[in-house]
C-alpha cells in the first residue's frame, strides 16, 4: 500500500519528534551503546558489517550481540579468538551463507584495527585529521568494510563523530521519502537541526528502523 507523505512543516518537526524522541539510535535501540571509546566503536562496526548482510536484519543483531557476549567485545578480543569459535556462534545465531568466510572476515578486520590502530578507532579519526572523505577511505581499507558498510558505521558513528554529519542510510532515505520527511541526508539534518548530529542519528537509525520493521502504517494512519 502506497504512504501517505506528510507536506507541513509542522506535521513534519512533529513526525520527526515522535522519531528521535526515545534518545537512542538504531544501534543502541537493539542494546549496542554509541560511544566514543574503543570497544563500542568496535562493536558497532561488526554490527555494520552483519547488517549489511542479506538476510533478516534481526539475526545480525543477534549474531553481533553473541560475538559481543561471547567476550569478544573489542578488536584485541575478537582478533584472539579462534576461527572454528566464530563459526561455531556465527552459525548458532542465525548466520547463513558463507559463514566460514564471514569468520574470516571478522577475524581479519580485528586484527587489522589491532595492528594499525592499537585497537582503537580513534586513531583511525585522528589518523585522518577529522577529515570525513579520508575517514570513509580509511575505513574502507579495512577487511569486510565496503561502501555500505562504511555508511551504516558512520549513521551510528555521527552521534560522536559529529565531523561526518549528516548521514542517512539507504533504509533511511527510503522512508524519508515515503513519509514525505526529505530525499537526502541534508533535508534529515536541517529538520533535526543545525549542529544536532546526535539527534540526527537518533533520526536516521529510526527511520532505517521503520522500512525494516515495515512500520509506515503506525506513523501515517
Amino acid at each position: 500500500m502506497p504512504t501517505s507523505a506528510i507536506s507541513n512543516i509542522e506535521d513534519k518537526k512533529r513526525l520527526v519528534r515522535r522519531l528521535a524522541g526515545d534518545g537512542r539510535g538504531f544501534a543502541e535501540q537493539y542494546g549496542f551503546r554509541v560511544l566514543n571509546n574503543p570497544s563500542n566503536l568496535f562493536q558497532v562496526l561488526c554490527l555494520s558489517v552483519l547488517l549489511s548482510r542479506k538476510g533478516d536484519f534481526r539475526r545480525a543483531v543477534e549474531a553481533a550481540a553473541a560475538l559481543r557476549d561471547e567476550g569478544w567485545d573489542s578488536a584485541a578480543r575478537l582478533a584472539r579468538s579462534m576461527h572454528a569459535d566464530r563459526v561455531r556462534v556465527l552459525r548458532a545465531h542465525g548466520q547463513r551463507g558463507d559463514v566460514d568466510g564471514l569468520a574470516d572476515v571478522l577475524g581479519d578486520l580485528a586484527r587489522t584495527v589491532v595492528d594499525r590502530y592499537r585497537g582503537d578507532l580513534r586513531r583511525l579519526r585522528t589518523e585522518a585529521h577529522q577529515d570525513p572523505a579520508r575517514e570513509r577511505k580509511l575505513l574502507t581499507d579495512l577487511p569486510g568494510v565496503d561502501d555500505e558498510v562504511t555508511e551504516l558505521f558512520l549513521r551510528e558513528a555521527q552521534a560522536v563523530w559529529r565531523e561526518v554529519a549528516p548521514v542517512a542510510d539507504r533504509r533511511a532515505l527510503v522512508a524519508a521519502r515515503r513519509l514525505g520527511l526529505g530525499r537526502s541526508a541534508d533535508d534529515l539534518a536541517s529538520l533535526a537541526g543545525s549542529g544536532e548530529s546526535e539527534r540526527l542519528a537518533w533520526l536516521v537509525g529510526a527511520l532505517a528502523r521503520v522500512d525494516l520493521e515495515k512500520r509506515y502504517a503506525e506513523l501515517t494512519g
